[in-house]
């Protein structure tokens, strides 16, 4: 198990880095508007999700909307759900509170890198939980030195910070590519999502696009199996013998 652990964790330290710079931005952020370092640090451990984590930043503000923060978090962390379906071949099997456990730590980034991994079958629990540790410590080594430097860089926009969420996922994204089955999930998750941010309020947009990007493989299954459907030979009259379709 430590073994896996340490691969998990050295296979997510590329991403790290990206993790520590935009979780910086996020300590710029918590630090204007008045969260302190143990606040953060708090915020960090138990909540550990980035994009909620900005959310609830944004809008902090006293008194604090504690419902509608719960409502906007949850909204964001629904995709999870998705994310724990897709982990389930890992979790076969395993006790309730083992899955519990390693699931608080399981960001979008370790997920990609685990299933990456999963498809060469190298992938684990113990890499999973690995990948977690590593980067809820660089995150939280990020958004805590970011909140150190909130009231110098009052605008990390200017240093491009603010565009490194953006650049990991795109890597992220580029290295989970395998070819043209991709396109129509992919670009039906693209359109859903932006025709949901201009309709619908709020994150909605990140369930609408990652719903029905997963349903497209989950319908072309079944359609493709029907299409290649095995073929027997059915003998007739004169010994000869014809093609047959099983139903």
């Amino acid at each position: 198990m430590i073994e896996e652990m340490r691969r998990g964790a050295v296979a997510n330290l590329p991403v790290g880095a990206s993790v520590a710079a935009y979780g910086s931005v996020l300590g710029m952020l918590a630090a204007q508007k008045g969260l302190t370092w143990v606040q953060l640090l708090v915020m960090n451990l138990s909540v550990f999700a980035g994009s909620a984590q900005f959310v609830m930043v944004e809008m902090w503000a006293p008194p604090l909307p504690v419902v509608e923060m719960t409502l906007a978090v949850l909204i964001i962390n629904m995709r999870y759900l998705l994310i724990g379906a897709s982990l389930n071949p890992l979790f076969k099997d395993e006790p309730l509170i083992h899955k519990a456990g390693i699931m608080h730590l399981v960001a979008d980034e370790n997920w990609a890198v685990t299933m990456a991994a999963h498809r060469s079958g190298d992938a684990t629990t113990g890499f999973l939980l690995g990948g977690g540790i590593c980067l809820c410590s660089v995150w939280s080594m990020g958004t805590l030195l970011g909140h150190r430097l909130g009231a110098v860089v009052t605008q990390p926009e200017r240093f491009a910070l603010d565009f490194a969420f953006v650049a990991v996922f795109t890597a992220l994204a580029v290295s989970m590519w395998r070819g043209r089955t991709d396109i129509l999930p992919w670009l039906t998750a693209a359109v859903l999502a932006i025709a949901a941010e201009r309709c619908l309020p709020g994150k909605w947009y990140i369930l609408v696009g990652g719903i029905g990007g997963a349903l497209v493989p989950a319908l072309q299954t079944p359609f493709e199996s029907k299409k290649k459907a095995p073929v027997k030979k059915v003998s007739t009259s004169g010994g000869k013998s014809k093609m047959e379709n099983n139903p």
